[in-house]
């Protein structure tokens, strides 16, 4: 009787099209255990045999079979990226610059958007850990620290775009108060006193920030708070529309408008528009995000830039870094002025 052969994992070795690490040494004149390093970048390799092995990869027609890397690897080469609110122009953007800094790492993105998932954030995370990913990038959410810390014991975790308290160091995010704190600074120095403010979501870490940096500039510069002058909405264009026609209608008086962001910034101009009250010669505005819209908007809005999209791509770099046991940090991520026509300047 024939002896059965056992069939086994195919070996990170042997690549689609019969090309196999074999051919590639062979062609790049160097040893299979050169070629897999080169590959998989798992250690430093002299350049000019690098530059033979990328050759010869591109002469081969090389493709890499990442199925059987991971196995080899004990890796799935999948990362979860959990997000929130696909359509909305500051997520997708994030979203944008994770894909970017995944480029090139052979890494592919396991998405689960927490709208569509219509649950918690701990339940989608346990979708993605059940598909064996190799670590998990959470984009917003509301997830505590003491639930972060429990699911970063089974896996890598960074968070993106929310500053998480117990969770330093694993954070990517852009400084909120100061968002609030230059947006209405810059009013203050076009010589704006009655500023209204529109809230972002009630109880959201980033509105609650932004107005704490609002309150802030006006302390610095001998302003006392104005209640009257605070509105309670979120952050869509129809909470905008509602702020402006409700300080109209109650005859409060304000010559500036800091919005939530830049959607709010969108419907407190309609609003506006609708009472024939002209931007920026009677009323000023200034959002946040600068979204991709912000500078067509009439007139083109002043608003304070997120790095939405640089974000995105640190964080994703982070998570790689922390996956294979590396030293990874980034640069403080800053907010920019961007200075356009909604708001009337000052000349003396």
């Amino acid at each position: 009787m024939a002896d059965r052969k056992t069939k086994q994992p195919q070996s990170a070795e042997t690549v689609r099209d019969g090309v196999t690490i074999e051919d590639i040494a062979k062609r790049a004149n160097v040893s299979k255990s050169t070629v897999s390093r080169v590959l998989n970048g798992s250690a430093v390799v002299n350049h000019q045999k690098q530059a033979a092995v990328h050759q010869a990869v591109i002469d081969l027609n090389y493709t890499p079979n990442m199925f059987a890397q991971g196995l080899a690897s004990g890796k799935s080469m999948t990362l979860g990226i959990l997000t929130q609110n696909i359509g909305s122009p500051f997520y997708d953007s994030v979203a944008q610059g994770v894909i970017e800094g995944l480029a090139g790492s052979g890494y592919s993105p396991t998405v689960i958007d927490r709208r569509w998932e219509q649950t918690r954030d701990a339940a989608s995370i346990e979708t993605l850990i059940s598909r064996k990913v190799d670590g998990i990038l959470i984009v917003g959410g509301d997830m505590s620290a003491s639930e972060l810390q429990s699911y970063k014991k089974q896996l890598p975790i960074i968070v993106a775009a929310r500053e998480v308290k117990g969770f330093e160091g694993q954070c990517v995010s852009v400084n909120n108060k100061k968002i609030g704190y230059l947006a209405t600074k810059h009013l203050l120095e076009q010589r704006h006193t009655r500023i209204a403010f529109i809230h972002g979501i009630e109880g959201h870490p980033d509105a609650q920030n932004r107005f704490a940096g609002h309150l802030e500039a006006l302390e610095e510069a001998g302003i006392s708070r104005s209640d009257e002058l605070v509105y309670q909405g979120d952050f869509s264009g129809h909470a905008g529309l509602m702020a402006v026609n409700y300080l109209l209608d109650h005859g409060i008086r304000f010559s500036a408008i800091v919005a939530a962001n830049d959607m709010v910034a969108f419907g407190a101009r309609l609003a506006l528009y609708r009472r024939s009250i002209g931007v920026p010669d009677d009323v000023s505005i200034i959002g946040c995000d600068d979204q991709a819209e912000a500078a067509f908007m009439t007139p083109p809005l002043t608003t304070m830039r997120q790095p939405s999209y640089e974000m995105g791509v640190v964080a994703s770099r982070a998570l790689l870094s922390l996956i294979s046991n590396e030293d990874y940090g980034w640069s403080e991520l800053a907010p920019e002025l961007q200075i356009r026509e909604s708001v009337k300047r000052f000349t003396s």
